[in-house]
């Protein structure tokens, strides 16, 4: 950074838009915000000169940069109205963030700012970079002080009737609650969410986060139906949008059907005007498990998971509805393939279904204890022995309703005996 400043005039961003290299662009803009002047035409040029700061120092992946800039223009802050503060403030942090592998600096660099902004008693800025640093620290997994931070900010911007950051905070609540595994609270943070919506203006891209986690929380209660529907609504605000989490809502869009036994429609989706703008790694992997269930075949099941371990194992919630599925359809083929048989070695088992031995033997002493059949695992002979199953005795049923029946007897009898002493 040179010491001698620019004049903050136009002339002065021209020649950084004008330099050969990034980092003599970012040079000449430091010596545009070294200017001292506080003149209405040299502030706005500042402005100016911040944003495309900020552009490059992003481009140029300089995160810690960007960090001593914020401290740097502290003292030109007090210049300017606490809108447009809040507009650079909130801008650089949304550059950091779009830099890969800064999620530590960004909630250092949010903490940084909370500090400051309380300080200069800055309210309206607080709160949302308190919103942000929430849910940079769920990201991160550290819920406690994620809870923590959440709950205090959601009392203070209910008192102010903040609609529009209220369902900020309640919707990224309901999220933290689903992480937890808490999905009756989720459900309440979410309603609230939606109560403050109805109130106000939402603009699309909320509406369709909003869309997007009702049908994550339906999907959780298995109602994969109206699941569907939410998804699909936050596939079209997105995909208006050119959002890249189109892709995500149309995987879940698929994924719902998978879990209906309607598998066949997942090709037709994918290949509609719509799902031809997403074809990619995300799709492909949703195909992959539509034809392995259409197959009923374990074996492309697991071989879908594989290829696709980043599609569908390392998204949550994608793998726990598919973990489920991978049960249900696992049962369904052991049961089938043990039904003609009252004694059958496990190995014999486990090459029908092309399974490792001791996984088919685990699921098995599972169902048995879950009581899917009757049975035994003779693990010295290697075998699996079924019984037939148990006929229920009609005695026993027969004698509590016999029971039942006396005691209704007795007690009219002394009703009417009472009623005669009386």
């Amino acid at each position: 950074m040179s010491s001698s400043y620019l004049p903050a005039t136009t002339d002065s961003i021209a020649q950084a838009l004008e330099a050969k290299t990034p980092s003599e662009a970012i040079s000449t803009l430091y010596r545009v915000l070294e200017n001292p002047s506080s003149a209405p035409d040299a502030v706005r040029i500042k402005e100016q000169a911040i944003t495309n700061l900020s552009d490059l120092l992003r481009q140029e992946n300089r995160a810690e940069e960007l960090r001593s800039l914020l401290t740097q223009l502290r003292p030109f802050f007090a210049l300017i109205p606490k809108a447009k503060t809040a507009k650079i403030v909130r801008g650089i942090i949304d550059d950091v963030a779009k830099i890969p592998g800064t999620s530590d600096l960004q909630i250092s660099l949010c903490k940084e700012v909370v500090q400051w902004t309380r300080a200069e008693k800055r309210t309206f800025l607080r709160q949302r970079v308190e919103a942000k640093l929430a849910a940079l620290l769920m990201e991160n997994k550290e819920y406690p002080e994620a809870l923590n931070l959440l709950s205090s900010l959601i009392k203070e911007v209910r008192r102010l009737d903040d609609k529009l950051l209220l369902v900020d905070i309640d919707l990224l609540e309901s999220k933290l609650h689903f992480s937890l595994r808490n999905l009756p609270k989720a459900k309440a943070s979410l309603t609230a969410a939606r109560t403050a919506a109805n109130a106000i203006y939402v603009p699309p891209a909320q509406q369709g986060n909003i869309d997007l986690q009702s049908g994550i929380l339906h999907a959780e209660e298995k109602d994969y139906k109206t699941a569907y529907s939410y998804f699909f609504e936050a596939f079209e605000a997105f995909n208006a949008l050119e959002d890249p989490r189109a892709v995500f809502s149309l995987k879940y869009m698929l994924l719902c059907k998978i879990m209906v036994s309607q598998a066949d429609d997942v090709a037709s989706i994918i290949s509609s005007k719509a799902g031809l703008q997403y074809v990619g790694p995300e799709l492909d992997a949703m195909k992959a498990v539509a034809d392995a269930h259409a197959k009923r075949s374990l074996k492309l099941f697991e071989i879908a998971l594989r290829d696709f371990k980043p599609q569908l194992e390392e998204d949550p919630i994608v793998h726990r509805h598919l973990s489920s599925l991978y049960d249900t359809l696992l049962e369904q083929n052991l049961c089938r393939l043990i039904e003609p048989y009252s004694r059958v070695e496990i190995n014999h088992i486990a090459e029908l279904i092309e399974l490792p031995i001791d996984h088919v033997e685990k699921k098995l002493s599972q169902m048995i204890l879950d009581k899917k059949f009757a049975g035994t695992l003779d693990q010295g002979a290697g075998c699996l022995v079924i019984f037939d199953d148990p006929k229920t005795d009609a005695i026993y049923p027969a004698t509590l309703e016999t029971i039942s029946n006396i005691g209704k007897v007795v007690d009219s009898l002394y009703v009417r005996s009472a009623k005669i002493m009386a």
